[in-house]
């Protein structure tokens, strides 16, 4: 199984729904600051201005949100998260509370009407879209009735406060476009955040489970060698047992029965520390050794996978690094899923750079998908016939990234192509017609320093 699916399972069970990331908090100093703003102008407009407005209803319009704040702080702990209805329930309040207090100060001809984008715009950023959408519709229709009805603003004079009626419809047209547009374009930002912030969650995690298990690995292995000696120990006094109590059959079986368990003990060490001592030397491999480490849980499922090492001179020993092996893996368990029966792992070597080429014989990318490769989430290739060759997989986005993420923090580039036209016919296509995966270091970034010897066992640094 994909260690992938297994991450965004996980990342999926602690991510907490939208409307839990706004504090009650954050709501009630927004709108504070609102009502001081409210009550500034009134004044302002009222004695410097000296228009002559409904004070005791716009105040009364002020109070309301005020009172609504202190009831909040005296009900509710400051660390409050609202659930989606409770905080589409407060933007609605705020949003009705500022269209009243502008039907009484002159409508669309109020200058404060463009605070009607604040609420839908904090909707978009951090509700669904059912919310948005029954909020930024309510604004609209909000704005279009204190547009057509309101009390008109007067002056010191008495007269009243007009706007030429093309500048009026401007407005009302420009406030509706910036509702629908300002949504729109938070809520895609905030989208985006969301799926990255998720996406390098995943990467962290499944960095996290491979360090683990390398550490593990090497725990094993030195338990393993130390271990040895003292069931080389057993064993050998064990068979000197069976030779002594040759006149005693129940005494030689159960030496017997020693020994074959000391020798069952130093399989089971020995099959479990494979990967060897957490030595100097293990930190390290040759080229062509990490690229069989990393595609060796997808070679017998089936495809053909191809491994072609070349360059100048020996080849080079690189960094065992978590990263580097499950990135790689990721990179060859895409290019597996999606083959029709082989898969080539080129690499080419020389003094300055490793490049790394991973073809598979399959369809390639969609061409509609091809400059998104890498981006979180993107599953524009789950049909019927992915369904039945990847079942139950989440996504094909999510593992290119989580190996773009981890490949580029060893220092490689990555590019994604397609080998072939994907128009040709069958007979047409080369063999190599699949997708292609390119990863190029530079020398220095992955290559292994040169140790004379084993050195002490060592704990293992991220």
């Amino acid at each position: 199984m994909s260690i992938q699916r297994d991450i965004t399972a996980q990342s999926a069970s602690f991510r907490p729904e939208r409307a839990d990331w706004l504090r009650l908090r954050t709501l009630i100093f927004q709108r504070w600051m609102a009502s001081f703003g409210q009550l500034a102008a009134l004044v302002v407009a009222s004695r410097y201005y000296e228009m002559e407005l409904p004070l005791g209803l716009c105040f009364f319009a002020v109070g309301l949100a005020i009172i609504a704040n202190l009831l909040s702080i005296f009900i509710f702990p400051q660390n409050k998260r609202l659930t989606e209805t409770e905080a589409m329930a407060t933007l609605l309040f705020d949003l009705a509370q500022l269209c009243f207090l502008l039907f009484l100060t002159g409508g669309l001809t109020n200058p404060f009407a463009l605070l009607v984008l604040a609420p839908v715009t904090v909707s978009a950023s951090a509700l669904k879209l059912r919310s948005t959408l029954i909020l930024g519709t309510l604004a609209a229709i909000f704005v279009t009735a204190i547009g057509l009805f309101n009390l008109p603003l007067r002056l010191a004079d008495g007269s009243i406060f007009r706007t030429p009626a093309l500048f009026s419809f401007g407005f009302w047209i420009s406030l509706l476009i910036g509702i629908a547009f300002l949504g729109l374009y938070s809520r895609r930002v905030a989208t985006e955040m969301r799926l990255m912030s998720d996406a390098l969650l995943a990467t962290q995690m499944a960095l996290a489970r491979e360090q683990k298990l390398t550490d593990l690995g090497g725990v094993v292995a030195a338990a393993a060698h130390e271990l040895g000696t003292p069931l080389a120990t057993i064993k050998l006094i064990s068979s000197e047992m069976i030779d002594e109590l040759s006149e005693h059959p129940d005494l030689a079986e159960d030496a017997r029965l020693i020994r074959e368990q000391a020798d069952r003990c130093r399989d089971i060490l020995r099959s479990m520390g494979k990967a060897g001592k957490d030595d100097l030397l293990m930190r390290q491999a040759s080229l062509t050794t990490v690229l069989h480490e990393a595609a060796e849980p997808h070679t017998t499922r089936g495809i053909e996978v191809i491994f072609t090492v070349s360059g100048t001179g020996a080849v080079p020993q690189v960094l065992r690094r978590p990263e580097l092996i499950h990135g790689l893996r990721n990179l060859v368990q895409n290019a597996v899923d999606f083959a029709n029966s082989k898969v080539w792992i080129d690499a080419q070597y020389t003094p300055d750079r490793i490049m790394l080429r991973i073809i598979d014989d399959g369809d390639g990318y969609p061409p509609q998908v091809l400059g998104r490769i890498g981006d979180p989430f993107v599953r524009s290739r789950r049909d019927e016939q992915d369904l039945s060759r990847r079942p139950g997989y989440e996504g094909m986005g999510l593992g290119l990234f989580i190996a773009k993420t981890l490949l580029e923090r060893t220092g490689a580039e990555l590019s994604f192509a397609n080998a072939a036209d994907p128009f040709l016919s069958s007979e047409e296509r080369p063999e190599r017609s699949g997708a292609i995966v390119e990863v190029v270091w530079p020398s220095a970034a992955i290559l292994a320093e040169s140790v004379g010897g084993l050195g002490e066992n060592q704990p293992i640094t991220g």
